[in-house]
């Protein structure tokens, strides 16, 4: 019998690419989204691309007893992912309370519910921000939990401790915390992406929007990081990759016999590339010249992170294997079918 995957946040940049992966899979998917930061076409996308259709229900997980209501119409929920989350660092400098309030609410509401209906499995979309400034590169799953550089980091880090002592309380029940380092990068096939309503706040989006004419100009923030080019190093992984990690982790979930486990697993490339190295292999891949300008550092950022993946490799028999070119392509022809799309 096919498991049933609920999703939350599945119509969002990585929920989606994680839906169709399950889909493919052979899994039965119910998505949960609040449409905040997302579209209801994906759907469509997703049909196009896997051949089925998730079902989907427009809750905002702030709603407790909406939340409840899923799980009373959906009975046989046997794991969650859980993408549901404002995400934006500078954003949540500037808006902290409402980062607060969405991230951690909607979490405990999530846990309430699968404490009251018996689903026993979680993953948890995490994030390297939980690290900080780390003290030494790459990252490992051990390195230390430092001060969040930002609200949105420590919700995180706070999600995390959640969920840590729910285990404690919840023998039943199995956690697996998956800690993205920066996800970029769209579908081969073009018919979903990372789509941010309004300005983006990540940088491949505004890439592709400077690239195309609907930004003007793309600001780099920080030109005096301690870095070989001066601008901030990131670890950046194909969204498809990424999404393939959440299906080994959920049937790694599933096939647990013990439970009462709360494992974490850094998901990167183990390489890190500045955001200017990122600029160029743009330009080279695509032809599109960039109009960029170097721009004072932006409040909450590290400067350089890039993960350890060796336990993530080996443990869970999972590793990135789509490189920059092949990525920077893929958002870029996202970004030409959407545009061409509005106007069709």
């Amino acid at each position: 019998m096919k498991p049933t995957i609920l999703v939350t946040g599945g119509t969002g940049y990585i929920g989606s690419h994680t839906v169709i992966e399950l889909l493919e899979e052979g899994m039965e998917v119910v998505i949960i989204d609040n449409l905040s930061n997302s579209n209801l076409e994906v759907l469509d996308g997703i049909e196009d691309i896997s051949g089925k259709r998730p079902h989907f229900e427009k809750v905002d997980l702030r709603d407790r007893s909406s939340t409840f209501e899923v799980f009373e119409k959906y009975s046989g929920i046997e794991a969650i992912i859980h993408f549901a989350a404002f995400k934006a660092v500078g954003e949540s400098v500037e808006k902290p309370l409402a980062y607060y309030e969405n991230n951690l609410l909607s979490l405990i509401h999530l846990l309430e519910a699968m404490k009251k209906y018996g689903v026993p499995n979680l993953v948890f979309s995490s994030s390297c921000t939980v690290y900080g400034e780390p003290d030494s590169l790459p990252v490992t799953e051990e390195a230390s939990i430092k001060k969040a550089n930002s609200p949105y980091g420590n919700t995180k880090q706070i999600c995390e401790e959640i969920l840590q002592d729910t285990i404690e309380s919840s023998p039943e029940n199995g956690v697996i915390s998956l800690r993205y380092f920066n996800p970029i990068g769209a579908h081969p096939s073009a018919k979903i992406g990372e789509l941010p309503i309004g300005v983006p706040n990540n940088l491949v989006p505004f890439i592709t929007q400077t690239a195309f004419g609907i930004r003007e100009q793309l600001n780099v923030f920080g030109q005096d990081y301690n870095t070989p080019d001066g601008s901030a190093i990131r670890d950046y992984i194909n969204v498809v990759d990424l999404a393939r990690a959440h299906v080994v982790a959920i049937r790694r979930l599933l096939e647990q016999k013990q439970k009462s486990s709360f494992e974490v697993f850094n998901l990167g490339t183990g390489k890190g590339i500045s955001v200017l190295e990122i600029i160029r292999a743009f330009e080279n891949t695509t032809g599109q010249k960039l109009n960029y300008r170097m721009v004072d550092r932006r409040e909450g950022d590290v400067e350089q992170v890039y993960a350890d993946t060796a336990f993530a490799n080996n443990e869970l028999g999972w590793k990135a294997e789509k490189g920059i070119e092949e990525t920077l392509l893929s958002a870029w022809n996202w970004e030409k079918y959407i545009r061409l799309k509005a106007t069709t």
